[in-house]
């Protein structure tokens, strides 16, 4: 298991990258299910906290993976055989995200998530015995997240209900931190464009969620015959919701901005925000459907914010990380602006899911307007270059 080179040009994801992506998909699609049912049920503040808590662990596990991947991926019969148990840790932490969610058991959720972090264990250690120069920074992942899922387990077996809540982001702390000490002496050898691709591909997974919500509208439309012009309404917006972050998160090439460890880490960090936002879109998209057929226990603005604010943040932190350096100022008023908006149109006592998509319009446009410019003036000062002629 030779580190791999950062450099290497043509990478791109795996067929396993792929299905182990897919697996991961099956939790986060759990955890947008029941923040649906929690804050259809009135219980917005539990479902929003659990829900966070939840991702965080299907986060951090991913891009772990992700980042080791792009470094040391062998694809040999071992390399597989490890990720496939990762998969397996997916799976039992699915299954505990109803309890972990609806009553704060984390019992299960905590099982899977060991399962998936000692099988990353094996895999350090492998590199480390492996690849001499990698071996410091190695042994560092694997000393680091072996005992940080010691205390995960003793958390659970030593500490009463209280102690474990608190504890909890303690913990994500020290998850947070080991990356950052282990690399402190040396940088592994991920590739920006592999990383870029990957964390792409995983947004659109996370996308793929939203569209089935407005799916779902459409279906429970015909199906019940009531509320048809609004559900349709909903599922047209839905659509276009889904299709604009789309656009967002995809209107610049990222990789030239993984220029280093430090712009890895924010990167990969900051993600987080994206990722929750988009995977609580398609749950918004429910709930506003409960809300539509008399279903929903929460009042019309909550319904409606349950849907704007994870847009909006979606929206707002493309921004930060994405495309704050690489558009025009006026450009980026519009899409903050527009995020603010979409977010507040929440508010509105009816129709907010169509003005959130009309805004959606509105923050692309300026985008794609954006890029427009910048073609033309590349083509222009090209022109001019070229009616110059060479130079002595």
């Amino acid at each position: 298991m030779a580190a791999r080179d950062a450099a290497q040009p043509h990478r791109v994801a795996t067929p396993l990258e792929l299905l182990f992506d897919l697996v991961f998909v099956v939790a986060v699609s759990q955890a947008s299910q029941n923040l649906h049912h929690l804050v259809s049920d009135d219980h917005v503040g539990q479902g929003v906290l659990s829900y966070l808590m939840v991702f965080f662990a299907i986060w951090w596990a991913w891009m772990n993976f992700t980042w080791f991947a792009s470094a040391f991926d062998t694809d040999d019969w071992l390399y597989r055989v490890l990720t496939i148990v990762q998969m397996c840790g997916v799976l039992v932490l699915a299954a505990g995200v109803h309890d972990a969610m609806v009553e704060f058991d984390f019992f299960i959720v905590t099982w899977g998530y060991v399962i998936m972090r000692l099988a990353m264990v094996a895999q350090w250690l492998r590199a480390a015995a492996s690849d001499p120069a990698s071996r410091g920074t190695a042994l560092r992942f694997a000393a680091g997240i072996a005992v940080v899922q010691v205390l995960w387990v003793a958390r659970m077996y030593l500490l009463d209900d209280g102690w474990q809540f608190w504890t909890f982001f303690v913990l994500v702390a020290c998850e947070l931190l080991v990356p950052v000490w282990a690399e402190s002496t040396a940088r592994t050898t991920w590739n920006p464009h592999h990383i870029a691709e990957r964390f792409g591909l995983f947004t659109l997974l996370l996308l793929g969620e939203s569209l089935l919500a407005s799916a779902n509208a459409v279906i429970d439309a015909l199906g019940e015959g009531e509320h048809v012009p609004e559900l349709i309404g909903l599922a047209a917006s839905g659509v276009i919701v889904t299709a604009g972050i789309w656009w967002v998160y995809f209107a610049r090439e990222q990789h030239g901005r993984l220029n280093g460890m430090r712009a890895g880490f924010v990167f990969g960090y900051l993600h987080f925000v994206i990722f929750a936002a988009v995977g609580a879109v398609s749950a918004g998209v429910e709930v506003e459907i409960d809300d539509i057929t008399g279903h929903a226990l929460v009042s019309g603005t909550v319904a409606g914010l349950s849907l704007t604010l994870p847009v909006a943040i979606v929206v707002a932190s493309a921004w930060v990380i994405l495309l704050r350096t690489s558009i025009a100022p006026g450009a980026s008023v519009v899409v903050v602006v527009g995020a603010v908006l979409i977010g507040l149109s929440g508010l509105l006592p009816t129709g907010e899911y169509i003005v959130a998509a009309a805004l959606m319009v509105v923050v692309v446009v300026a985008i794609e307007a954006d890029a427009v410019r910048r073609e033309r003036s590349r083509d222009a000062e090209g022109d001019r270059a070229a009616s110059r002629g060479p130079t002595a």
